[in-house]
């Protein structure tokens, strides 16, 4: 299967951040063991406090600048770099740059809407 990102419909996921599925096996028929997506967040947009608590979560970023939260704790994102989210950790993402964040999400075991809790910002 080769398909270009375009291919794809970008809709608000859950915690707010667009996103296009391009890759999860119970919707495109492949054989793996996570699921991909690419998402963003406009400037000053961020994640509604999520957890994922039946796999871990990995994004890696394409463009932007921006705050990654997990667990209480807040780290930096640019371009390149790479975050790891461990499964049912709290987390949420904020776009604090003058541009798009974007970022894919490779989800192990594939993302699944049972496995996903998403709460509003009071939580926090």
């Amino acid at each position: 299967m080769v398909k270009n990102i375009t291919e794809f419909s970008c809709f608000e996921a859950g915690d707010l951040t667009k996103l296009r599925e391009i890759l999860h096996p119970a919707v495109h028929g492949v054989d793996t063991m996570f699921s991909l997506a690419h998402a963003y967040l406009a400037v000053g947009e961020k994640s509604l406090p999520h957890r994922v608590t039946t796999s871990s979560e990995t994004y890696y970023i394409l463009e932007g600048i921006g705050q990654i939260f997990i667990e209480g704790k807040v780290f930096s994102l640019q371009k390149n770099d790479v975050a790891f989210v461990p499964a049912n950790a709290l987390q949420w993402v904020k776009n604090t740059g003058e541009a798009t964040l974007s970022f894919l999400c490779i989800v192990s075991p594939p993302w699944s809407a049972a496995g996903e809790e998403v709460y509003d910002e009071k939580v926090v």
